[in-house]
């Protein structure tokens, strides 16, 4: 019996995307495999994602539906009723991110009973900003926590949340890191193409140039760590607040480097002495889980998620505190056998992470595709609301 799987998304085309493309793969995978029996796989969202979302993938359709990233009544209505059209009839319904998860589950809700999908939300960020946009939020998580059958959190302080909204099931979605090559290159050669002099450290930082990221925080650290010990700091990623950043660098003679958008993330992790984030909130940070799959020694702050991906595996810093971050970024570049513990750890922890094959037998329980076991039962780190 095939059964129609629709999944929805926004116009985030960032982790979101990459994580619905993952899905979409897998689980048109699943149907040729026969693990799942015969599914069809359907993935509605912005125009601007379809690479993203199809380039895994030839067994999904794709359909070009406009979800705006902010309120904006004529479109989100339009939006809806395209929705509508799409969904009824399907099996299950998928949608991620909260203003895509609002929209789609309203578009169910307004079905017939008999037309109506099952409806799944993934949650992928907390909602931050002005008092306006919190009040907006408010409103959504609540129609998402209401009206959804199973809302799925990328963390847990995000279960919580769905669950005090009043979502009747709740559980941590799992998301590991997409598929990645190994590294190509030496430790030395990648160092020898940065510049970084011998005797000199390597911090990494891979991180979208955005105000989620912390990287004032960052900055900040590297002022108090000076030239002691000497040190080579490098951001690889692009976005909004690039100019903003590299005058703050340039200006204050900073040893930080903006790579821009670089395609050899894993080459950059391995090479590195430390790897870094200094995000203000995460889910299930996928550069860490990039880090720890190589071994790297890792300092993080202890934002969202991130401590649910690591464990015991990474030093973790409160949000915000630069001079904490820069005395842990010290401490792991100058005691070797910190250093070292720190990279064994990382590698036992990645082993210990969700794979692929996981995520699939999650979402086949959740949409009540596979016999053993409930739809909205708890999974590890999850939790539940009745």
């Amino acid at each position: 019996m095939t059964r129609r799987i629709v999944q929805v998304l926004g116009s985030s085309a960032g982790g979101v995307a990459r994580h619905v493309a993952q899905i979409a793969s897998a689980l048109a995978e699943a149907e040729t495999e026969g693990g799942a029996g015969a599914l069809q796989v359907q993935v509605v969202g912005p125009a601007a994602v379809e690479r993203t979302v199809l380039g895994g993938t030839t067994r999904a359709a794709f359909r070009a539906v406009e979800i705006a990233d902010r309120p904006r009544p004529a479109a989100d209505a339009r939006a809806v009723r395209e929705l509508r059209r799409l969904v009824r009839g399907a099996d299950v319904l998928h949608a991620h991110g909260l203003r895509a998860g609002a929209l789609a589950v309203i578009a169910a809700r307004t079905l017939p009973r008999r037309a109506r999908p099952r409806s799944v939300v993934t949650l992928h960020n907390l909602p931050v900003g002005g008092r306006a946009v919190r009040t907006v939020s408010t409103v959504l998580e609540l129609v998402v926590a209401r009206g959804a059958d199973v809302v799925l959190g990328v963390s847990g302080d995000l279960v919580v949340r769905a669950s005090a909204r009043g979502a009747r099931a709740a559980e941590r979605a799992l998301v590991p890191a997409p598929t990645t090559a190994p590294p190509t290159r030496s430790r030395s050669d990648v160092r020898a193409a940065l510049g970084v002099p011998d005797g000199a450290s390597l911090a990494v930082t891979v991180a979208r140039l955005a105000p989620q990221k912390g990287l004032d925080t960052l900055l900040d650290a590297a002022v108090l760590l000076g030239s002691t010990p000497a040190l080579v700091w490098v951001v690889a990623g692009d976005g909004p607040l690039e100019g903003v950043l590299a005058a703050r660098v340039r200006d204050e003679d900073l040893p930080v480097r903006l790579l821009g958008r670089r395609e050899d993330v894993p080459d950059l992790l391995a090479a590195a002495d430390v790897v870094v984030s200094t995000a203000v909130w995460e889910g299930q940070p996928i550069a860490v889980q990039e880090a720890l799959r190589v071994g790297a020694a890792v300092v993080a702050t202890d934002a969202g998620g991130t401590r649910e991906v690591t464990g015991d595996a990474a030093v973790l810093v409160p949000v915000g505190s630069a001079e904490r971050l820069a005395e842990a970024v010290r401490t792991v570049l100058t005691d070797d056998d910190r250093r070292e513990a720190l990279r064994v750890g990382a590698s036992a922890r990645a082993a210990e992470l969700p794979d692929v094959a996981q995520v699939v037998a999650q979402l086949l329980r959740v949409y009540g595709a596979e016999g053993g076991g409930s739809a909205g039962a708890a999974s590890d780190g999850g939790a539940r609301a009745r």
